[in-house]
């Protein structure tokens, strides 16, 4: 423990003190762990603690799931960084601009999806009075499954409206 202004502070936290202070659930700190996204050591009576940097970590990790960033790619993140000390500002510096990009793909998409969501999709069921107009004789289909206009493969643009 450290001493700062007359209060003890503790080096490490137990599971409890993350869950309380980070308001995650214990049960989900064990599964961060178990994912490898954060780590603990293990007292004499083999019971978790945690640096005082998952503190920040485990905010990171949060704010980047809110942001619809898989657990697999936050994970793969951070597993460059060194889990020996707190994130630097310089960390979330490099993690925020590449999540920034994967966010901002995202935004696209999904302000695509949202612009054509009462309109044709490419299903293929000609239903829609807008379908013959925007994939005559189920053009589209040749594309392969699924609704076409959503997610055009790469590299093939969107039929132009009949």
């Amino acid at each position: 423990m450290n001493k700062d202004d007359g209060h003890e502070i503790k080096r490490e936290l137990t599971v409890g003190e993350v869950a309380a202070r980070s308001g995650v659930a214990v049960s989900t700190l064990h599964f961060y762990e178990n994912k490898g996204l954060i780590r603990s050591n293990r007292s004499r009576g083999n019971q978790r603690r945690y640096p005082r940097g998952v503190l920040r970590r485990v905010a990171v990790i949060k704010v980047a799931q809110r942001t619809g960033i898989p657990l697999s790619e936050i994970q793969s993140a951070l597993s460059v960084l060194p889990d020996d000390r707190p994130l630097t500002v310089e960390d979330w510096g490099k993690l925020s601009k590449s999540w920034r990009q994967q966010l901002d793909e995202r935004i696209a998409k999904l302000t695509a999806l949202r612009d054509q969501l009462t309109g044709c999709i490419g299903c293929g069921c000609l239903s829609m009075r807008d379908c013959p107009l925007r994939n005559p004789y189920d053009v589209l289909g040749t594309e392969g499954a699924g609704p076409r206009l959503i997610e055009p493969a790469d590299g093939v643009s969107e039929p132009e409206p009949g």
